[in-house]
């Protein structure tokens, strides 16, 4: 058990690491950023269907899933604890009517524990919930206008519990504390009469630094319909919620290092925030509702569909105005699972592998110059078996498609490489005696 501890630890600190930008999409200029949370590296798998659940696997967007089944192997006496740490490796080729570019990020994904006591499970974890990278130029007869950086984002730090109502039925609730903060600037660049640079520009900066409670609901229905074939469902509601925003904003002097592009300051001056009682604002976390359901033959394969809504029509900053952007209401459709030849084969490793696939349609709810933002997945990927029976490495793909080159916008063609770990053991055992 310590080693598998140490294991978790020491991957934990090496994404930490290696992996500090979060997103290279210029959609994460607006709002709070892109969503960066779609479940674990298997429910990505399987085109982020999240409605199967078993004894062996952490599910992140369901708390009902922290109870399930006692194992079989264990004389269904108990079921194993969980952990699970992932992240993710994107590549991404940007495409305009201008030109095309390619950008990379990196980023940690999860970290989570569950715990079985009886009829209870509890689980906690810290993911990132949105990221803001992006690097933007506004051009006009090949001139640079302006140029737009951010960063940043928000982070949820969870802590949830799931009852056993029944055998069949389960149920569960996550409090999550949001924090993070964003921080983006403009520059303005100037020109003489020849179209040379002047030597001093303006650059104007503005944070946010956020934080908030949200809640999430669940519950998971599992019944066999027959000797073979077992019927899941899940569901999961978000009620709308709200973010603290403490803001700042200056307006700088600036020197651009013609050959490396560096900014060097020559003064600043901060804005009167509070005069305008914008100094602290009050953000919008939308309501989500997720539904699903599925049939399977169990540890052997789980076909399902899933639908999310959430009410992204009610997001709002006052912070930032953007005249050709607002949000619409979003959805996705998501299908997927999997397939595992023979789990508790004996005689050849590449039995004993799940094999998954999926595929996804999403509304992102985000509207720019009278285009929907939506975006298209296929995701397929393996869980290897280490360790003990329970254990296993998964790794996934993506290829997809988010925007479009309509209305002057960015179409981002992306390649996603997910790696996770999910580790199980044995912590809580009945004393026996003869």
């Amino acid at each position: 058990m310590i080693k598998k501890l140490v294991l978790v630890f020491i991957a934990f600190f090496a994404l930490q690491s290696y992996a500090q930008e979060g997103t290279a999409s210029p959609y994460s200029f607006y709002g709070i950023g892109s969503l960066k949370f779609k479940g674990t590296v298997e429910n990505r798998s399987m085109g982020g269907l999240s409605i199967y659940t078993d004894s062996i696997h952490v599910n992140l967007r369901n708390p009902a899933a922290y109870v399930s089944p006692n194992l079989k192997v264990w004389d269904e006496e108990n079921r194993p604890v969980r952990f699970s740490v992932a992240a993710t490796h994107s590549d991404t080729n940007l495409e305009a009517n201008s030109g095309d570019a390619q950008v990379s990020s990196s980023t940690f994904d999860y970290l989570a524990l569950s715990l079985p006591l009886g009829k209870f499970g509890f689980g906690f974890g810290l993911m990132p919930f949105t990221s803001v990278g992006y690097k933007l130029e506004s051009t006009e007869n090949d001139i640079v206008q302006n140029r737009y950086t951010g960063s940043g984002g928000l982070n949820k730090a969870f802590l949830g519990i799931g009852y056993k109502v029944t055998p069949k039925l389960s149920a569960g609730v996550d409090f999550s504390y949001n924090f993070g903060n964003i921080q983006n600037s403009v520059v303005e660049f100037l020109y003489d009469e020849d179209d040379i640079v002047v030597q001093y520009q303006t650059r104007e900066n503005n944070r946010s630094d956020l934080s908030g409670l949200s809640v999430n609901f669940g519950l998971t229905y599992k019944t066999m319909i027959n000797d073979k074939l077992e019927l899941q469902t899940g569901l999961t509601y978000s009620p709308k919620s709200t973010l603290s925003s403490i803001n700042e904003r200056s307006f700088s002097t600036i020197v651009i290092n013609a050959i490396t592009g560096q900014e060097f300051l020559v003064n600043e001056i901060p804005a009167d925030l509070e005069g305008s009682g914008l100094e602290e604002t009050e953000l919008t976390l939308p309501a989500r509702l997720s539904f699903g359901a599925g049939i399977g033959a169990p540890r052997k394969w789980f076909v399902g569909a899933e639908y999310t809504y959430q009410n992204t029509s009610e997001f709002s900053n006052p912070i930032v105005s953007i005249e050709n952007a607002n949000f619409v209401n979003a959805s996705n459709i998501s299908v997927g699972g999997f397939f595992i030849p023979n789990y508790n084969s004996f005689s050849g490793y590449w039995k004993r592998v799940t094999y998954r696939a999926g595929m996804y349609f999403e509304n992102t709810g985000l509207e720019i110059n009278n285009e929907t933002i939506n975006e298209f997945g296929i995701s397929f990927g393996v869980g290897l078996p280490v360790g003990n029976v329970f254990s296993n490495a998964n790794v996934g793909f993506e290829l997809g498609r988010r925007g479009t080159t309509d209305a002057n916008l960015i179409q981002e063609n992306f390649f996603n490489v997910n790696i996770s770990l999910s580790l199980n053991d044995r912590w809580f055992q009945k004393r026996k005696y003869n």
